[in-house]
């Protein structure tokens, strides 16, 4: 299965960001070949509609599920559409979040915030 994580640092040990739309970077991850890679997130200099754009790119990668703090109502959409599910991250770095996941650990994400209409103007 293939994992998005939202980072700061392209590194598995960077902690997850806070920001899902506005993430500077997200990390992939295979659960079947332990492989990794990052991609710079091109919606983070959006004047709006940066979740929806992310939640895209994520879509586009083949995700299966996203691991992040939390995420806005129009990325749930887009997320969902394709379905891609959405799970709280903990407190830590992206490999104890990728662990956690695999051991079943974490919660579905359920609570969505209204987007950020107009952020960054």
């Amino acid at each position: 299965m293939k994992i998005a994580i939202p980072v700061n640092e392209q590194s598995l040990e960077s902690n997850v960001c806070p920001s899902f739309g506005r993430a500077p970077y997200f990390l992939f991850y295979d659960t079947v070949t332990k492989e990794s890679y990052c991609l710079d997130n091109s919606a983070v200099a959006s004047q709006g509609g940066a979740g929806i754009r992310a939640a895209q790119v994520i879509a586009d990668h083949g995700v299966k599920a996203l691991l992040t703090p939390r995420c806005g109502e129009n990325a749930e959409k887009v997320l969902r559409k394709s379905e891609v599910l959405a799970y709280k991250s903990i407190p830590g770095t992206v490999q104890q979040n990728i662990d956690a996941l695999i051991a079943e650990q974490l919660v579905l994400l359920s609570d969505f915030h209204p987007g950020f209409h107009g952020h960054g103007k």
